[in-house]
């Protein structure tokens, strides 16, 4: 079964703070640094996340994936509209719709979408441990240009 596309609407957030959050949770640098430090400033990285997801109903282009039984996808980005560079920042598929080719649909919107407001390229970060992530991009010609490492301590 296909998706079918479309903006989120407000009442969409709930769920899609709960979608976004589950499909990351196994995926997150942050929960890692939560395992190693603890919570930050008593924040744990859910808290932290939907603080984030927040900022991004406000200010990123969104797009979802419905099929018969709901929302199953979500996409988030923005547009440097002067070099015409397309930025996904969040891919994430319910985990009871995972495998299903969705997260390829998703993506493959996203850069529709993203090309429909004048993008040329695109660019997205994907975590060296993500290797369904990193075998979907790379599968749909994304070419890796960078790794960096997210090194983190607690100031004494």
């Amino acid at each position: 079964m296909a998706l079918c596309f479309r903006s989120p609407t407000p009442a969409d957030f709930p769920r899609l703070e709960e979608l976004i959050l589950a499909s990351f949770e196994p995926v997150t640098w942050a929960r890692t640094s939560d395992a190693l430090f603890g919570p930050l400033n008593g924040k744990d990285w859910k808290e932290r996340w939907r603080s984030r997801i927040h900022k991004i109903f406000e200010t990123q282009i969104m797009l979802l994936g419905e099929t018969g039984g709901g929302i199953a996808a979500f996409s988030s980005g923005t547009l440097d509209a002067e070099t015409c560079l397309g930025y996904i920042d969040l891919l994430a598929v319910d985990p009871g719709c995972q495998g299903r080719g969705f997260g390829r649909e998703m993506l493959r919107a996203m850069l529709r979408h993203l090309k429909a407001q004048g993008a040329v390229h695109a660019y997205l970060d994907c975590l060296t441990t993500n290797e369904t992530g990193n075998s979907l991009y790379r599968s749909e010609g994304f070419v890796e240009v960078a790794c960096h490492i997210r090194w983190f301590l607690k100031i004494p």
